[in-house]
């Protein structure tokens, strides 16, 4: 199986600690977001979970334990913007997080690491070709330690609309217009663009629009074939085709405050739950409540171990 670590926040930037006690306990609980009193709990035995996908602003805190996860498959997907601290007050210059993309392509492999480009909005200041430009000094740098960028443009959800209220989202003519351009350059550079949850408009660009977590995705950083179960598709916009899996993060609790962030609601209440954090904790915020419900997840490895792919 497949478990998730960045949907909801920043583990390895902000809970590197917490989640290297979790890999040696060997177990991690999950409140259920939508109703707390559910409690998931999910073993992190390599024999079951095949692979852990990580989703960072920032990988640094994690590149010296990296010997802890030799046991599992791994994808890691950074992302790295050109956007300034009024835009990510906590995220580090992109140039220290380059260079940690390139150490962290060095430990896991070119087929275990991608780079998002995203969200993509434009104003005045972050206009089409400041985008293409900037673009393409970062894929530059970036050449040959990852094939693959994940773009896609801003989406205003309400928490969106709460903390970014100058954001708008982007045209059709845009989108198409920047989307070629990052398409050709990601090409020079060694590089596929995959769209996250955009249709397939950028398809005839060359663009691969088979979404960007897909099975094959885990199946080319495992170079293994996965039998994953049928179950419904976790659609984003109806959009979104991804292998999204379960994730062990809680919302508003990403440091980075980013201003077009969808999972937190506001500063104030990140701060509050980054304060309830204990590293020891087999939670990510806080510890048990009264009333607390715990399910143990039914998991198995999805590994084929009758068939190797070679990838």
């Amino acid at each position: 199986m497949i478990i998730q670590t960045g949907m909801r926040t920043d583990i390895p930037a902000f809970y590197s600690k917490w989640f290297l006690n979790r890999i040696r306990e060997g177990y991690v609980l999950v409140r259920n977001p939508y109703n707390p009193s559910q409690v998931t709990k999910y073993s992190l035995s390599p024999e079951v979970v095949d692979l852990i996908a990580f989703c960072t602003k920032n990988p640094a805190p994690m590149l010296s334990h990296m010997d802890v996860l030799k046991s599992y498959g791994q994808y890691w997907f950074v992302t790295i913007t050109p956007y300034g601290k009024d835009i990510e007050p906590k995220v580090p210059d992109k140039e220290k997080v380059m260079e940690d993309f390139k150490r962290l392509s060095d430990i896991v492999g070119v087929d275990s690491i991608g780079w998002r480009y995203d969200p993509i909005f434009i104003d005045g200041k972050h206009s089409v070709e400041w985008h293409i430009s900037e673009f393409e000094k970062m894929a530059e740098t970036l050449s040959g330690y990852t094939k693959s960028c994940v773009i896609s443009f801003i989406d205003i959800y309400k928490k969106v609309e709460r903390n970014f209220p100058n954001a708008r989202e982007v045209s059709k003519q845009n989108r198409i217009t920047l989307g070629k351009e990052l398409i050709r350059l990601a090409d020079r550079y060694g590089m596929i663009v995959r769209p996250c949850a955009e249709g397939n408009d950028l398809e005839p660009f060359g663009a691969d629009c088979s979404g960007c977590m897909t099975v094959n995705t885990f199946e080319s950083a495992l170079h293994s074939h996965l039998d994953v179960p049928k179950r419904k598709n976790n659609q984003r916009n109806g959009q979104c085709t991804c292998l999204l899996g379960v994730d062990i993060g809680a919302y508003d609790t990403c440091g980075h405050l980013c201003r077009y962030c969808y999972a937190n609601t506001n500063a104030a209440l990140v701060k509050e739950n980054m304060r309830k954090h204990d590293p020891a904790s087999p939670f990510l915020v806080g510890g048990n409540m009264p009333g607390d419900v715990v399910h143990k997840a039914q998991q198995k490895s999805w590994i084929d171990r009758q068939m190797r792919l070679e990838i």
